[in-house]
């Protein structure tokens, strides 16, 4: 890991550091973007480059992953390493690209912190640097070896429902026929599709079907602001994708699994909004396999017509033989679902139970606060973030 000399130096300068690393990567995507324009066009969301909220994950890991090291010298932060290597690797990143990040983003720490930046401190920022950029290739490199290496692959859509006025589900089918890799539930893929100014850009979006078919199906929730970087992608595909439509998509990628839970384990799937789509194919895998024990769902939203996935939800969980099913919403709620947001408070949480959390950050941030009042090890909750992980930049 991180060797003495620089993890002594590390440790003096990450106040510096941390103090100013939001400056330090907003002036690295200037720089990185004024030199290779083509990557804001064709690779990074340049919704999240707008609204400045992958300037403050990139900060987030960065600090959080320095500080692992100088606080914890014999250990590696490797789940959130395995999170972005993940995310990576649906992106198609290679090698390569390491080393220009490296350059743009030692350029800005320079043009920052001026002076500061001694020939001692560079080279401990260095090793920080390589350190986790070498980590994250290894992890990259296994990921592409177990899915044939990075690719694209062109999908046609062959149905398109509308689930609510703001989310459509695409079924697509592989436009060569070949076979199609099956996923883990809970696993997304990355679509990429040219938009009306011949960008090539690319989101992230959680597979909603049930493993084991040679279909593909998501579900994109529209975001209002189409006309701005911001929700410009799902705007994209609600408005000029339809049946016959032809998408690229990424294998499956995604850390957030149901990996193989033992038949005594209880499971509890928290959801909000959107968040729901990793939560179905969770639930059919439980159905499926007729998992015994407890099984609690959990799902807040603005309205049932705005439930997404409403009617999986409830027909899955209703061939489990011990489900509990908790709806919130904050209007029109039906007899026997809640009025207002998730409180788990009378929610019945069995010992030993294994939470996989997906939504908002507010939300899932107050039902792991709950779970882990109930008893619940924080080893056992589970989270996904729809795009940057700002839970990790401490937004």
């Amino acid at each position: 890991m991180l060797s003495e000399q620089s993890a002594a130096t590390v440790r003096a300068t990450l106040p510096v550091v941390g103090a100013a690393i939001g400056q330090i990567t907003e002036r690295f995507y200037d720089g990185l973007f004024a030199a290779r324009p083509e990557l804001l066009r064709d690779l990074f969301n340049r919704g999240n480059q707008a609204a400045g909220t992958q300037r403050q994950a990139l900060a987030g890991s960065v600090a959080a992953f320095a500080t692992h090291l100088v606080e914890h010298p014999d250990t590696r932060p490797d789940a959130m390493l395995t999170r972005i290597a993940h995310k990576h690797a649906s992106l198609g990143i290679a090698p390569e690209q390491y080393a220009l990040v490296h350059e743009h983003l030692f350029a800005a720490i320079v043009e920052v912190l001026g002076e500061a930046v001694t020939d001692e401190v560079a080279a401990a920022w260095d090793e920080v640097y390589w350190l986790m950029a070498n980590a994250l290739i290894a992890i990259e490199k296994r990921l592409y070896d177990e899915q044939g290496g990075p690719s694209w692959r062109l999908w046609e859509v062959t149905e398109r429902v509308q689930e609510t006025p703001d989310v459509v589900t695409f079924r697509l089918r592989p436009l060569d026929g070949a076979p199609v890799r099956d996923f883990r539930p809970g696993q997304y893929v990355s679509v990429r599709t040219a938009l009306s100014d011949g960008a090539r850009q690319i989101r992230q979006y959680s597979l909603s079907g049930a493993p084991g078919t040679s279909e593909r199906r998501i579900s994109v929730k529209r975001v209002p602001g189409g006309t701005t970087p911001q929700g410009e992608m799902s705007n994209h595909l609600h408005a000029r994708v339809h049946e016959r439509s032809v998408l690229e998509l990424s294998e499956p990628y995604g850390d957030l699994v149901l990996d193989e839970v033992p038949d005594s384990t209880p499971v509890l799937l928290a959801s909000a909004g959107i968040g729901v789509t990793p939560m179905i194919p969770m639930l059919a895998h439980l159905a499926a396999t007729g998992h015994p024990a407890p099984v609690t769902v959990v799902h807040a939203d603005r309205s049932p017509a705005d439930h997404a996935l409403r009617a999986d939800h409830e027909t899955y969980a209703a061939k489990l033989p011990a489900a509990a099913v908790h709806l919130w919403y904050e209007q029109d709620a039906p007899t026997g679902a809640h009025t207002g947001r998730a409180d788990l408070t009378g929610v019945t949480v069995h010992p030993g139970t294994r939470a996989y959390l997906c939504g908002p950050l507010p939300f899932m941030r107050a039902v792991r606060a709950q779970l882990i009042e109930k008893g619940v090890s924080p080893a056992d909750v589970h989270y996904e973030v729809f795009g940057p992980d700002l839970w990790l930049a401490g937004a």
